[in-house]
């Protein structure tokens, strides 16, 4: 991939061009920096094309004139047949000063992570995947994300007229087929998802660091262990039968940073147990997943882990009609 002289590595590239289209508002560098047809995909839906994301984008700078993006970490692969992969790991500011997408004006301010991982190739992005702590900025908001998620389907016409969040039969192939690599420690944190997701809650307690620090979906921020148990638990409990799977896997050494690893998963199946998401309803649910990890001398020591509170909360609305 090459670079023209104002990036110095593909991080860099990421980290600004993230730059150049929010805090420079330089959005119309969308049109050279996604392609004409790029497809992103979030838990709420796709957006296909470039001029759909320069819409979104501008109505969000209008929604929150201040908003940042900080670049807290780019976790990537190369991949010869499909370029460069990034996910790129965000800590997110604004105040909510105008009218829009989450209501009147509330002079609130929040703070949240997102995760997005980027196909790229010549400068160009061409295929993203990307979750927002949407349930973070609702709370942060002083709303509850399924009286939200509610709201959400009655201002698009209700059951019968609003839109399905993603699910994996609508998605469109971006071109970007790669795995990710297989380095150590992207190896070992699949490990560990896998048995989490399998119940293997025990692991928690053995794999990771007596001190791990949790930054997770609902503004959610923990210490320790048994926090950051609580949070899987809650999300599995909820789909007990759901089939987990991971898309996506990278794991990164250098950098003058700790070992580390990036991963998209998703469960796939019945809202069937009791969890972070009350009663079971048998609402079939898709969860759109992403998880960073950071290892030391006593395991692994910082985790980020997100899914959509919103976008499953309306799948599990519109189950209910």
């Amino acid at each position: 991939m090459s670079y023209s002289a104002q990036f110095a590595d593909f991080p860099s590239y990421i980290i600004g061009i993230t730059k150049q289209i929010w805090e420079d508002r330089g959005i119309e560098t969308l049109n050279r920096y996604y392609s004409d047809d790029i497809v992103v995909r979030s838990p709420m839906g796709i957006q296909r094309g470039n001029k759909a994301v320069i819409a979104s984008t501008m109505a969000t700078v209008h929604e929150f004139p201040d908003r940042q993006l900080f670049g807290e970490d780019v976790i990537w692969s190369n991949d010869p047949a499909h370029g460069h992969l990034s996910s790129h790991r965000l800590i997110t500011t604004a105040t909510h000063t105008r009218d829009g997408q989450f209501g009147p004006a509330t002079g609130r301010g929040w703070t949240v992570r997102v995760i997005a991982d980027c196909a790229a190739r010549d400068e160009t992005i061409y295929d993203e995947w990307l979750v927002r702590d949407y349930g973070g900025i609702v709370r942060a908001l002083g709303m509850d994300p399924r009286a939200y998620a509610q709201g959400l389907i009655e201002a698009e016409g209700g059951p019968g007229s609003a839109t399905m969040p993603f699910r994996p039969e609508d998605d469109i192939d971006g071109g970007y087929h790669g795995r990710g690599n297989d380095n150590a420690w992207g190896e070992r944190y699949a490990a560990t998802l896998t048995r989490i997701m399998e119940a293997d809650f025990a692991h928690i307690l053995k794999g990771y660091d007596r001190a791990v620090i949790g930054d997770y979906a609902g503004g959610l921020a923990t210490l320790g262990r048994e926090d950051a148990t609580g949070f899987w638990v809650g999300l599995r409990s909820s789909f007990p039968s759901a089939t987990f799977t991971i898309h996506h896997q990278i794991g990164m050494e250098g950098d003058m940073l700790p070992p580390r690893a990036a991963i998209r998963w998703s469960l796939d199946g019945t809202h069937d147990g009791w969890g972070a998401f009350g009663r079971p309803t048998g609402a079939r649910v898709h969860v759109m997943g992403m998880s960073h990890a950071e290892y030391g001398p006593w395991g692994l020591r910082r985790e980020y882990g997100y899914y959509d509170e919103i976008a499953i909360w309306k799948q599990i609305l519109l189950a209910q009609g």
